[in-house]
């Protein structure tokens, strides 16, 4: 152990300097009053999914019949060129969104931006769907076959490919391609893997005592274990996850629902006086990061984080649908944030509020969704836990994915690479599980936001070629503008 203290804080040391110098250059905010300070990625995160909600005429809403139709098989042909289908792609994008920040996640955003920070992450959510339906399209427009019978997509691609099209923008798509690749894979292994086991770990002892727990300073054990199991599903490639979560997604997501919905049955009386503050808070909200400001910024902050919008995952994910109309893979796309900002993440919001949990000091993230549950039944922390370990399990599952997309990128897709990236990443599991983060998650966020930053600078500029094939797809499937 005091050598992996010892490791802890030369890692630790090493990537200080460069966690504050990437920080301030991805959060610089911008200063409207001395109350009021907007960071700026948030604000390129906000104007985006607002921009692409109206350009695309709202489709966040008159696209979801189609979707639904879609992910029914309504429009499935036999010779379709793809590895896995449209269900199958959503619920692999959706098990990398569906995690930890749903739940610790949320109960940061209740307790810095208050009830009212609830209403616009749903918001957030809601126009977040536009900006996944382009992501997803472009990733289908420019994707590629790999050495295998795999398909490349995602940012890398469509960054690359799509901006050489563009006269006098070639090199600058190989730069952003690059770039974007470089922070994935850091963003991937931090916040993507380390902080899933790690947050696991620490909320089982917290569950059952330190005193009790068989996996007391037994963290390495822990770790070896999810590596384990994450290894078998990964090493069988894309095929072998989607087959996974496929069936995992449904049933971690009916364990939390249900759970939320028996407590929020147990307090039934109190639901109209809750739904009462969120609104009230959204727009009157006073003495919290500038008031109402403060509320939209933390809820938009907080649904970028849980859904992943502008972070191009959904694009790698999609890539490898079996489709031969490569924008309707845009429109099953733009119910992933519906399903986990909507629908997850404010079932875990109305769980705190209404059990008041967020008024107890020294409480925050996981621990306060967990004393939530708590104080219900001394049995629903148990039920939260298993889902907070599916969350994991499936998030690293998926992320582990995206991480080896942006590693072949930058060093060739072979097999070689493949293997090499694999056994990275289930180290980093286990490192993972037995150390105190600290600035390596400071350093893996502002990279996550990086991404972001990168991603959406392509969706603004390809955004018209988007759209065209999006007017041609509607006139030949009769969709109502």
């Amino acid at each position: 152990m005091e050598a992996l203290n010892k490791l802890d804080t030369q890692i630790n040391s090493a990537v200080e300097p460069l966690a504050k110098s990437l920080s301030s250059i991805i959060f610089f905010e911008l200063e409207f009053t001395p109350e009021i300070k907007i960071p700026f990625l948030v604000l390129w995160l906000i104007t985006g999914s607002l921009f692409f909600t109206v350009y695309f005429r709202f489709l966040n809403i008159r696209g979801l019949k189609h979707t639904i139709e879609t992910l029914q098989g309504k429009y499935a042909t036999k010779d379709a060129e793809g590895l896995i289908s449209p269900f199958q792609a959503m619920c692999t994008a959706i098990s990398g969104t569906v995690g930890l920040g749903n739940i610790a996640g949320v109960g940061i955003a209740v307790s810095v931006g208050g009830a009212g920070a609830v209403f616009w992450m749903t918001v957030a959510g809601f126009l977040g769907m536009s900006s996944k339906f382009i992501e997803c399209s472009l990733g289908m427009i420019y994707r590629k076959h790999s050495h295998a019978k795999d398909y490349l997509g995602g940012p890398m691609y469509y960054l690359s490919l799509g901006f050489a099209e563009i006269k006098g923008f070639k090199t600058i798509g190989k730069i952003l391609a690059v770039l974007y690749s470089i922070l994935c894979i850091g963003g991937v292994l931090g916040g993507g893997n380390m902080l899933q086991v790690n947050q696991s770990y620490q909320l089982l002892l917290n569950l059952s005592g330190d005193s009790m727990n068989f996996f007391t300073n037994k963290a390495w054990l822990f770790g070896l274990i999810i590596a384990f199991l994450v290894g078998i599903v990964i090493i069988g490639g894309l095929e072998s996850i989607a087959k996974v979560t496929e069936k995992l997604v449904p049933f971690m997501s009916l364990i939390f629902i249900g759970s939320a919905i028996f407590i929020l049955g147990a307090n039934y009386s109190d639901i109209p006086a809750t739904f009462s503050e969120i609104f009230n808070q959204a727009f009157t909200a006073t003495g919290v990061q500038g008031g109402v400001i403060g509320c939209i910024i933390t809820g938009f902050r907080r649904s970028a984080f849980s859904s992943e919008v502008g972070s191009g995952f959904t694009a790698i994910a999609h890539a490898s649908t079996k489709t031969n109309e490569k924008i309707s893979e845009g429109f099953v796309s733009m119910l992933e944030p519906f399903i986990d900002t909507v629908i997850v993440c404010n079932a875990t919001a109305l769980v705190i509020l209404i059990t008041k949990s967020h008024l107890i000091k020294n409480l925050e993230g996981v621990h306060l969704c967990s004393e939530a549950f708590r104080s219900v039944s001394p049995i629903l922390p148990y039920l939260l836990f298993l889902a907070v370990i599916l969350f994991a399990y499936s998030t690293l599952i998926s992320y582990s994915y995206y991480g080896l997309r942006a590693w072949c990128y930058l060093f060739g897709d072979t097999d070689y690479a493949e293997l090499f990236f694999k056994i990275i990443f289930l180290a980093c599991i286990i490192i993972g599980s037995v150390m105190h983060l600290g600035t390596i998650l400071d350093l893996s966020d502002a990279m996550f936001l990086g991404m972001c930053l990168v991603n959406f600078t392509g969706l603004y500029i390809m955004a018209p070629k988007v759209n065209k094939l999006l007017k041609d797809f509607e006139k030949k499937y009769r969709l109502k503008n």
